[in-house]
C-alpha cells in the first residue's frame, strides 16, 4: 500500500509543477506580443524632445557659464514655464546621494515616469564607475565639469565638455568618469523601471544606507505614480 500512496503523491506533484509550467507559458504568450507592441510604440509616450533639452542646456550653459546653480534654475524654469510641461515637471529641488554602478554623485529628480526620466546627476568631488546596461536610452547633457568614458579594445577616452551629449545607447555599457566637479541633465527614455535595480544595488548590498535607500524610493515613487495619475504613462 505505502508503493503505491508514494506513486500517486509523485504524480500529484509532478501535475502541479506541469501546471505551473503551463500557466507560465501562456502568461509569457499574452505579455511577450503586449511588449513588442508598446515597446514599437514608446515614441507617443514621450514628451520631452531631445532638441529642445540640448536647445535649453546650450542656452543655460552660455548665459550662467559655471554658475551650475543657475544653470540649473534655468533649465527648470524654462521647461515648467511650458504649459504642455507644467504639471509634469518637478519644481522642488530636493538633493538625494545616489550609489549606482560603483560612482556616487547626488541627484534631483525633476521628472520620473514608465517612460522617461529627467533628473540632474553630478557631483562636487569627482567620481567613477560603470553605466549600467540599461532598458532606455540615455542622454547626459554636460553642464558644467567634463565626463570621460572607455569601452573595451579603446586605446582613448571618450571626452565630453560642456554643452556636448553623451549618448548610451539601450542595451550598451561603459566605463565612465566625472573628474572633479562635473553636472549633468540627465535625460534616459525607454523602460524605466528595470533601470531601478541598477540605482538601488549599491545601497542595498555595499553602502547599507538606509535613510538615502528611503528617500529615493519615496521621491521616486511620488512622481511615477503621480505622473501614472495624471495619465503619463
Amino acid at each position: 500500500m505505502a508503493p503505491k500512496s508514494g506513486s500517486k503523491k509523485s504524480s500529484c506533484c509532478s501535475g502541479g509543477i506541469g501546471g505551473w509550467f503551463k500557466f507560465l507559458a501562456i502568461l509569457l504568450g499574452v505579455l511577450a506580443p503586449v511588449y513588442y507592441l508598446l515597446d514599437q510604440n514608446l515614441e507617443r509616450f514621450y514628451i520631452f524632445k531631445l532638441d529642445q533639452l540640448q536647445d535649453v542646456s546650450s542656452r543655460a550653459i552660455e548665459k550662467h557659464g559655471d554658475d551650475t546653480q543657475a544653470i540649473v534654475k534655468y533649465i527648470v524654469d524654462e521647461l515648467a514655464g511650458q504649459v504642455s510641461l507644467t504639471s509634469f515637471v518637478n519644481q522642488d529641488e530636493e538633493w538625494v546621494f545616489n550609489n549606482a554602478g560603483g560612482a556616487m554623485g547626488a541627484m534631483y529628480i525633476i521628472h520620473a515616469s514608465i517612460t522617461e526620466y529627467l533628473i540632474i546627476f553630478g557631483t562636487a568631488v569627482g567620481t567613477e564607475g560603470h553605466t549600467g546596461r540599461h532598458t532606455a536610452d540615455d542622454y547626459f547633457h554636460i553642464l558644467t565639469g567634463t565626463q570621460t568614458a572607455y569601452v573595451p579594445g579603446s586605446y582613448a577616452p571618450e571626452v565630453y565638455p560642456p554643452g556636448s551629449i553623451h549618448h548610451l545607447r539601450r542595451g550598451t555599457v561603459k566605463q565612465y568618469k566625472m573628474a572633479d566637479s562635473c553636472f549633468a541633465l540627465e535625460y534616459a527614455r525607454g523602460w524605466i523601471p528595470p533601470m531601478l535595480f541598477f540605482g538601488f544595488a549599491d545601497g542595498l548590498s555595499s553602502t547599507l544606507d538606509v535613510p538615502t535607500l528611503w528617500r529615493t524610493s519615496w521621491l521616486t515613487g511620488k512622481q511615477m505614480i503621480g505622473n501614472l495619475a495624471r495619465g503619463k504613462f
